[in-house]
């Protein structure tokens, strides 16, 4: 079967995901748009909002542009390895993205009280974003 591509607007009207929930099936894609001013992508736990999940957490670096410019030129896409919930945020801290609610979900389990609304939550609540250690994880490339 071909592989869905589930295209994602960062920075969709202000400090949004657009989808923020999405169901998508092994081996699809995730291929994330950048919007003004400057946002990114990057891989947390639902324990810890708002920081890597580890070392090797997916990391889109910074996508900076600007309205005359519109979308950036780059989009970054990983690819659905399992169906394990793939928490993500934009780790920029100016503006406190993440805990002003600029996160998501791939494969929320709908059966657990780890709800996208749960992480939005407990991510108010923390201090400060931080980025993973370097751009990994996905394919940093204009998109298909």
């Amino acid at each position: 079967p071909n592989a869905a591509i589930h295209r994602v607007i960062a920075g969709f009207n202000g400090l949004h995901f657009e989808p923020e929930n999405i169901v998508a099936e092994i081996g699809d894609l995730i291929e994330v748009h950048f919007n003004p001013a400057n946002h990114s992508f990057a891989q947390s736990s639902f324990a810890s909002p708002c920081a890597p999940i580890n070392d090797a957490a997916f990391f889109s670096g910074f996508m900076p542009t600007n309205m005359t410019q519109g979308e950036a030129p780059n989009a970054f896409t990983i690819t659905v390895q399992n169906k394990d919930p793939i928490w993500f945020y934009c780790s920029q801290t100016r503006g406190s993205h993440c805990q002003m609610g600029m996160a998501g979900v791939v494969n929320q389990n709908f059966n657990s009280p780890n709800t996208l609304a749960a992480y939005k939550k407990a991510a108010a609540l923390t201090g400060t974003s931080a980025s993973p250690p370097r751009v990994q994880g996905g394919v940093v490339a204009p998109p298909k």
